[in-house]
């Protein structure tokens, strides 16, 4: 049994679940949160995407079962189909990985499948439901299932919830729990409008926020500027530089994405396309496709991205920098997970330098680079000139602190003091130009 976890004093059923998983040291966000959630208290758990929070939740979730109570006893909700089918498959893996498919009873609650043969199988309530709230409130609506009797309620992914427009959904759900009810929140982000929800229903909650969000030190940040060029061109010239395991090449918005995606396909770039434009069944099988490894580059937008969990990235490439600085460590943190290495490459452009500015003075590196003949070179930062700016007006500064100060004012005394401040900056920048 793994001694790591053994602080936790899970049942031998769970730790026989741990060490089939493979897990060798609880992360950060699980070291901090599972306690709180095996006494049964409410949490807001914030941490980049990658670090853990999944089994965060499901681990002590599970210790907490009764097995002989048939009845819901935990609801866990995702904001899309497919996040609540990964969710789904992780609680049927820890399901087998116990030796309990008989005895702990998990339900997947999503749109696209037949409801009435659904509502059929909850005749007798499984102990675990998984789903997107829609789903989930349409069949409590129908009263083919009761989640009155849940200890706990899931709200995974919360930003994305707020801005896929469910918040209201889960608002309808929580009304129709108990009371009492433990809330467990995960969420890379929890905005300003989030906050306002949630102090609707937690009274106390222990709020989690592992600080190592920005960049992992495994992560590289390199920026290329647009200039006179197509970002497809760039991303072509990356292309023939970079061996990605995958790729996913970032846009804002559907538009983009299909130009960029037909673009890059004419310059011989192989890509997948993913975007909530696209038809369910188009959607299923391009990521049957993106997990059978059909592709190494794949063009995305920002909600597309966020809605599925894509195992292996190991570049993201910013084809456009978004507007918001949340947005871009969304998007970087579907690379340099659990500790393996990754590179973000952004397209910037002159308006997106108070996006780099507020990143950089956040903490986060970047490195301006080019590619020429077929090979990364170093590029001039956006703000090179204001720097030299700055430089110039050091020397200014000194130049004029040793300009003698004149105690007898005659006529043209400034002119001589600004020649005499000239000749000084000169033999400064000279004395500069030899150190070197």
């Amino acid at each position: 049994m793994n001694k790591k976890f053994q602080v936790f004093s899970f049942t031998p059923t769970i730790n026989q679940v741990i060490d089939r998983l493979g897990f060798n040291t609880p992360t950060e966000i699980q070291q901090q949160v599972i306690p709180a959630i095996l006494e049964g208290k409410s949490v807001i758990g914030q941490s980049r995407t990658g670090s853990g929070k999944t089994h965060a939740f499901l681990l002590p979730l599970f210790h907490r079962i009764q097995e002989d109570k048939r009845e819901v006893q935990i609801v866990i909700t995702a904001p899309t189909r497919e996040l609540a089918t990964q969710l789904y498959d992780e609680v049927r893996k820890i399901i087998e990985f116990a030796d309990k498919q008989q005895k702990w009873i998990a339900k997947l609650l999503v749109g696209g499948t037949d409801k009435q043969k659904m509502m059929e199988k909850l005749k007798e309530p499984p102990h675990i439901i998984v789903g997107t709230p829609g789903r989930i409130l349409d069949i409590v609506k129908e009263n083919a299932l009761s989640i009155y009797t849940a200890n706990s309620f899931v709200m995974d992914e919360a930003d994305l919830m707020l801005d896929l427009g469910f918040i209201d959904q889960i608002d309808q759900l929580l009304v129709r729990c108990h009371p009492s009810i433990q809330l467990l929140v995960f969420s890379a982000t929890i905005p300003q409008r989030l906050q306002h929800f949630l102090k609707k229903y937690l009274e106390n909650p222990l709020y989690v926020k592992v600080a190592d969000d920005l960049s992992p030190e495994t992560m590289e940040h390199r920026l290329i500027y647009l200039k006179h060029r197509d970002e497809a061109s760039i991303i072509a010239d990356i292309a023939k530089t970079i061996h990605p395991y995958l790729a996913i090449i970032f846009t804002n918005g559907k538009e983009k994405a299909n130009e960029l995606a037909a673009s890059l396909q004419q310059k011989g770039v192989n890509v997948g396309l993913i975007h909530g434009g696209l038809p369910p069944r188009e959607r299923k099988r391009m990521l049957k496709e993106i997990q059978n490894l059909r592709y190494q580059y794949i063009v995305a937008t920002d909600l597309a991205a966020r809605g599925i969990d894509i195992k292996g990235v190991s570049h993201v490439i910013n084809a456009q920098l978004p507007k918001e600085d949340h947005f871009y460590i969304h998007r970087v943190g579907r690379t340099a997970r659990a500790g393996m290495e990754g590179t973000a490459i952004s397209i910037y452009q002159t308006e997106d330098v108070p996006l780099i500015k507020k990143l950089e003075e956040k903490g986060l590196t970047f490195t301006y680079m080019d590619i020429q003949n077929g090979e990364w070179r170093e590029a001039k930062p956006w703000n090179h000139r204001s720097l030299r700016t700055s430089q110039k007006s050091e020397v200014d500064r000194e130049a004029w602190k040793r300009v003698k100060k004149v105690k007898k004012v005659k006529p043209g005394y400034k002119k001589k003091m600004k020649q005499e401040k000239e000749a000084i900056k000169k033999r400064l920048k000279k004395n500069k130009y030899r150190k070197k």
